[in-house]
Order: C-alpha cells, then sequence, then structure tokens
C-alpha cells in the first residue's frame, strides 16, 4: 500500500467532503421529529409491556394485584 502524505490526505478528504449531499434544513426537522414519535411509541409500548408483565408475575406468584 503506497503511503499518502498529510497534505494529500486532506485533500482528498477534502474532495469527498465536497461529493457529500447534505439535507435540507427541511429534511433533518422531519426526521429528527420522526424520530422523536417512534421513540416515544417504542417508551409507550415498553411501558405498557412492563405493566402486564408485572402483573402476571404478581399473580402467578400470588403477590397480589
Amino acid at each position: 500500500m503506497a503511503k499518502t502524505t498529510p497534505a494529500k490526505f486532506f485533500q482528498e478528504v477534502r474532495q469527498e467532503v465536497s461529493r457529500v449531499t447534505w439535507p435540507t434544513r427541511k429534511e433533518t426537522l422531519v426526521t429528527t421529529a420522526m424520530v422523536l414519535v417512534m421513540v416515544f411509541f417504542a417508551a409507550l409500548f415498553f411501558f405498557v409491556v412492563d405493566q402486564v408483565m408485572s402483573q402476571a408475575v404478581r399473580f402467578v406468584l400470588g403477590l397480589g394485584g
């Protein structure tokens, strides 16, 4: 493998960064909102499952409930 000088490396990095298609502000906001909604639903789902499992374990072990 050929060695690359630091100057050549940074030149290649700049070329690659210039080829990147950066998201628009709107795309960033929409994807952020979608992530937050999915996190909310996942948290709600796991909360409900945890409560059901907790009640089931209490019932099976006869700890009341």
